[in-house]
């Protein structure tokens, strides 16, 4: 199947408006300390903007009031998207609402989508997804410990979770929790819709970062720490089939790493565009940076590394919108840890080129560089993307039964020489 990434003139049409519409109306918020209030009411007439245009949350299927664009052309939105991380929320698909919304689309019932479903999609609510916990591997969600106990015909449940992005300032929370600790380890965990005033669930504190240091509650891009004490919640709480928790979840972080990826590379050319801009004015040492051998293969490598990433993704993009997540996987796992480390490796030569003042908070370059680091395990860590790769890779490959490498020339030598025996005979008789 021959590979297409192209869009139509109307679609690409969209694209140039958002560029604009990004730069121009939202980059100048970064610059304010914006309380969520203060947000929500910058935010309405621009989200009503984008609703007019056809672009609110993109994510989801008309019937559910996105626009059904699937991944490749989500995949370009991100790509404008991410060069901050404000301009998700006026477009209705920022993290961790989509990926939310996509799994109550996905598993929900007919009331949970009513309640849940429609308000988020409406910017009227937020929500949260409650996986991680801090004595356990994030990379391993088979370890969980949080427990949901049935009684009578709802659940009760108890446990520690953290890296809940969002979770101080959600209406409602999507937590995994072990329902069977006897089944099979992915058929362990189910899922719970939780609203956030449930007694029980205290929400102790936004963890300080290195994205984010200060000691702060309540704001976007916070990742909290919640202790499930005897919450209990009614039979309307479990989302979708019990012990489903680890099926589901995969269909929400499949999409939401291409999302990421294609976030990044928008990141990863503002830092370029940064790192190019500062090396034509900055002068050293008899001339400017953009002179400087080292400074030089600095721009061609990023240059390079943007646009495999670039390729990479939208090949995943497509991939997944033509045959399907399941046959996506590879694609989607081999951009996960090449895009993090492209976002990285840009933002670093940007900052270098900068030196003090990128290391100041003069410029973006410092958070955008604390924020890269992070990218290395969300969603799961390089490590585990590596191995997945790999073991994929693997399976196409079996290994020689006489244990003799298949490429060792003495052996293809004499297999050549009987196959070609006839010839060689007729040259040693011509001889």
């Amino acid at each position: 199947m021959a590979w297409d990434f192209s869009t139509e003139p109307e679609f690409e049409a969209q694209l140039e408006w958002m560029r604009g519409f990004v730069r121009e109306e939202i980059w100048p918020m970064e610059t304010l300390d914006l309380s969520l209030e203060q947000v929500n009411e910058l935010f309405k007439p621009l989200q009503e903007q984008v609703k007019e245009r056809g672009l609110w949350a993109a994510h989801l299927d008309a019937e559910l009031g996105g626009q059904g664009f699937g991944q490749l052309k989500l995949g370009l939105m991100h790509e404008i998207l991410g060069t901050t991380p404000l301009a998700p929320f006026a477009f209705g698909n920022q993290a961790p609402d989509s990926g939310n919304s996509e799994i109550i689309a996905l598993a929900g019932t007919p009331e949970q989508k009513d309640r849940w479903l429609y308000p988020l999609l409406n910017g009227d609510i937020y929500s949260a997804f409650s996986m991680t916990e801090p004595n356990s591997a994030g990379s391993d969600p088979t370890l969980l410990t949080t427990r949901a106990v049935k009684d009578g015909d709802g659940w009760v449940i108890n446990g520690h979770k953290w890296f809940t992005t969002n979770g101080s300032l959600a209406d409602f929370l999507i937590v995994m929790a072990v329902s069977d600790p006897e089944a099979r380890p992915h058929q362990r965990a189910s899922m719970f819709i939780v609203p956030t005033d449930t007694p029980g669930l205290e929400i102790i504190r936004d963890v300080p970062t290195m994205e984010h240091p200060e000691d702060r509650f309540g704001h976007f891009g916070g990742h909290s720490e919640i202790i499930y004490k005897d919450v209990r919640v009614g039979p309307e709480a479990l989302l979708g089939p019990e012990g489903a928790g680890f099926l589901i979840s995969q269909q929400r972080l499949y999409p939401g790493r291409i999302h990421h990826c294609m976030r990044w590379l928008g990141q990863a050319q503002r830092a370029f565009d940064m790192l190019c801009e500062r090396s034509l004015v900055r002068y050293s040492h008899g001339s400017l940076l953009s002179e400087k051998e080292t400074v030089q293969n600095w721009i061609a490598d990023s240059a390079a590394q943007i646009h495999a990433a670039r390729l990479m993704t939208l090949h995943a993009a497509w991939k997944m919108d033509a045959e399907g997540v399941a046959a996506a996987r590879k694609e989607i796992s081999l951009i996960k840890f090449f895009g993090a480390n492209c976002l990285h490796d840009v933002i670093d030569r940007a900052l270098q080129v900068h030196g003090s003042l990128g290391y100041s908070t003069d410029l973006p370059l410092e958070a955008m560089y604390r924020y890269a680091r992070a990218a290395r395990f969300y969603d799961g860590p390089d490590e585990v993307h590596r191995a997945s790769v790999s073991r994929q890779i693997l399976r196409g490959y079996e290994a020689p039964g006489d244990g003799v490498p298949s490429e060792h020339i003495p052996t293809r030598r004499d297999a050549a020489r009987q196959k070609f025996a006839w010839l060689l005979e007729a040259a040693t008789a011509n001889d």
